[in-house]
């Protein structure tokens, strides 16, 4: 894989052998956490119909059908909704969680260790097959949502439910061990309704703006870029190369957590995200790995760019659902040089946009004179898809390091980010 050569230098050949032996270790390491959240992350679902975002009742309206999410809450992505678009025969539709192994069989909130709010009568389930009245019946067009408080302790959870953006009302519940669930139920003919698992609650400011524990301060800089807890959003115009959506951490990459990774949760209209590493100087319109300081793996053809408008075959395309990762092997004597705080940049300061060509991939020579001086240690990159390493390439570290950095350039694109998916 690495290629390795003797190079008459016995340190340097060591060396060489070091490394490889590591980037094995690391492939193992990754192959492993991916196989054991292929089994854990995996939504369930019975009596029902997915498409997208749509669910539907697939029963014979005798049998309760139950739809479970393949995430928890947690403090990153506390809150979600759900549309009401169709209330069917009976309207017997209840939101609410529920361990991840519930029994699909029965409503969420009818058995121990789950509580759901029930739109046909507008009680609260908890933990029981008898309701107490908690809120307003919801019908056909109302949105149902539920959260958890972030001030929970000593073992409880505060689960929250809301009708059309206000809070109906609240409950404890005990925390459980691994997480609560996203839960949908359903059991009559003709029930639909409309998910949001990246839904966004806060707190109404005087200027009707909504405070979100959007986890922004992740990140260093971001340009036509939502965030919403690990979630972010193209939001530019997706009209031509100039209309690149960025997103760059604030930390770079470091021998403590020199790997990160996106999941491709709605891949848009036509795939154009990137995922690399560059520079902190690196233009806010360029996609990663279109200039100096940068290489991308990219989604839609499935080429490497470095510091070129033009790239090299070097992997599969991605799609919707798949996880692509980008790290670095740093060398065992790697120390990252400057000791100035990497906090106290000035974020708000960008490169002057450069010109461009009208062409998909252009590469500006004239941006090659901007931004600092990308020469230093070598360090080796490498991007997996779905768990597997898809390979790797020697880059010059620029002065400050290498920060992940995420491009995404058409409508609707949406990706979730873990920046530290190996610790722990």
């Amino acid at each position: 894989i690495l290629g390795l050569t003797r190079t008459g230098d016995s340190r340097s050949y060591m060396d060489d052998i070091n490394l490889h032996y590591r980037f094995l270790n690391w492939r193992r390491r990754i192959r492993e956490i991916r196989e054991v959240r292929a089994v854990r992350y995996r939504e369930r679902l019975k009596r029902m119909l997915r498409d997208g975002d749509i669910l539907r009742y697939h029963g014979n309206s005798d049998e309760v059908g139950c739809f479970v999410a393949a995430r928890p809450l947690s403090r990153r992505n506390r809150y979600y909704e759900v549309t009401i678009i169709d209330t069917g025969v009976r309207g017997m539709i209840a939101v609410g969680l529920v361990p991840q192994m519930y029994k699909l069989d029965h409503q969420p909130g009818w058995l121990p260790n789950s509580v759901a709010f029930h739109a046909d009568d507008g009680k609260l389930y908890n933990g029981n097959t008898v309701g107490q009245q908690f809120g307003p019946k919801c019908c056909r067009g109302d949105r149902i949502g539920c959260g958890i408080s972030l001030d929970s302790d000593d073992g409880q959870l505060t689960v929250f439910f809301t009708k059309n953006g206000k809070e109906v009302g609240s409950v404890e519940v005990p925390a459980a061990p691994d997480g609560l669930y996203p839960a949908v139920g359903m059991h009559s003919l003709g029930e639909e309704v409309q998910l949001d698992l990246n839904a966004e609650w806060g707190t109404e400011e005087d200027d009707g703006q909504m405070i979100v524990d959007s986890h922004e301060e992740d990140w260093g800089r971001l340009h036509d870029v939502r965030v919403t807890g690990t979630l972010l959003e193209y939001v530019g115009k997706g009209k031509s190369i100039v209309d690149v959506g960025l997103a760059q951490a604030r930390r770079p990459l470091n021998t403590r957590f020199h790997y990160y990774e996106l999941e491709i949760t709605d891949a848009g209209e036509k795939c154009y995200i990137a995922l690399g590493l560059a520079r902190r100087d690196y233009p806010k319109n360029r996609h990663p790995g279109w200039s100096r300081g940068s290489i991308a793996y990219h989604a839609d053809d499935g080429k490497l760019f470095q510091g070129s408008g033009v790239g090299d075959p070097f992997g599969p395309r991605c799609f919707e659902g798949d996880i692509m990762g980008c790290g670095i092997m740093f060398p065992r004597d790697y120390s990252l040089d400057g000791g100035d705080d990497i906090d106290d940049w000035d974020l708000e300061v960008f490169p002057k946009p450069s010109e461009v060509q009208n062409d998909l991939y252009a590469n500006n020579e004239d941006e090659e004179d901007e931004g600092e001086d990308v020469e230093g240690k070598k360090v080796a990159v490498f991007f997996t898809r779905n768990g597997q390493v898809v390979g790797r390439r020697e880059v010059a570290l620029p002065v400050g390091g290498l920060y992940p950095t995420i491009g995404m350039m058409s409508t609707g694109e949406k990706v979730r980010v873990d920046l530290h998916p190996l610790s722990g």
